[in-house]
């Protein structure tokens, strides 16, 4: 297994980010295709090995096709590698970071990123990520819905009562940053814990627009089917550290890293405590690679101090390019 991105020295205290599902839009990565031959390269390539045309849906939609879960995966996962190819052809090679990491589905992209599993490779992952998650959320139907104004622990211990008076599942899917927490599970526990995180005094409590319950055991039909994929595929320790969502540390070697996977669709993302782990080790600077500005934006709340720069577009490459020189 060869890497398509090449690394060169550290370029000081450093860490990339790869967003995940929701940071979709349409028309994401065509400018980056129209401008750089290596990011039309790497989307021409996601259209052959899935045989559709993967770049046609990032660029020109529908938003409805690109946003449903099947597509939305590998169509960030595509976009993200394709703004890091721009990087790359824009300096030659790459900053090596301290660390790696994803969102949820974003540390696919993290692993492919630092080397430890093939662009092809994991583009079929996403895919067939995507796919699962769809199946095992039409025969398991749930919910995932947003917390705002109470700490982890608070939701955490509201969703354990709910869930053990429903006989169901309710727990923390993400903790993004303090006061903003997504929980998941199926709808009756779910709503039992809405009624009971609003006496609690929660801010807000917003349900999310998303046909499935990610990271709750709701998945665990997907995450057994995925478990034979991951295990099939090489795995190599990455170039630098990729922090994993479920524990919050750097995964070092190849099977940590497939324990994470294995783990990931179930578990929770422990956004909050894998920045803190990222600073603590040293990042002064967050460089969000592809759509949107979700997770810049999910630092400021962490760690405010931290630098945040995000590259989506030709013009930011190049603003990147040009700190770098």
């Amino acid at each position: 297994m060869k890497s398509r991105f090449l690394y060169g020295k550290a370029a000081g205290p450093l860490m990339y980010l790869f967003p995940g599902q929701g940071s979709q839009h349409v028309g994401m990565a065509k400018e980056l295709a129209e401008t750089y031959a290596s990011a039309r390269s790497v989307m021409e390539e996601a259209d052959e090995v899935l045989g559709m045309s993967i770049s046609g849906l990032c660029f020109e939609g529908p938003e409805e096709t690109l946003t449903d879960t099947i597509n939305a995966q590998p169509a960030l996962y595509v976009s993200s590698l394709a703004a890091l190819c721009a990087v790359q052809e824009e300096l030659g090679e790459l900053p090596r970071p301290l660390f790696f990491a994803g969102h949820s589905m974003g540390e696919y992209t993290a692993l492919a990123a630092a080397g430890s599993m093939d662009f092809a490779d994991g583009l079929r992952l996403v895919r067939e990520r995507g796919r699962l998650m769809k199946e095992a959320g039409q025969q398991h139907p749930g919910r995932m819905v947003a917390v705002l104004g109470l700490s982890e622990e608070q939701v955490a211990q509201i969703c354990a009562e709910a869930a053990a008076e429903n006989g169901g599942v309710a727990q923390v899917a993400n903790d993004n940053c303090p006061g903003q927490i997504v929980i998941s599970g199926d709808e009756d526990s779910i709503s039992a814990t809405m009624s009971r995180l609003e006496r609690a005094g929660a801010r807000r409590v917003v349900p999310l627009a998303v046909s499935i319950a990610a990271h709750c055991p709701l998945m665990e039909p997907a995450a057994a089917q995925l478990k034979d994929r991951i295990e099939a595929i090489e795995v190599k320790a990455p170039i630098s550290p990729v922090i994993g969502n479920t524990s919050g540390r750097a995964l070092d070697g190849a099977a940590a890293i497939r324990q994470e996977l294995n783990a990931q669709l179930t578990g929770s993302v422990r956004w909050t405590e894998s920045m803190n782990h990222a600073v603590e080790g040293g990042v002064q600077t967050a460089l969000e690679i592809g759509p949107g500005a979700v997770l810049t934006g999910l630092m400021r709340r962490i760690q405010r101090r931290a630098k945040r720069v995000n590259v989506s577009s030709p013009a930011e490459v190049r603003a990147f390019a040009g700190q770098v020189k």
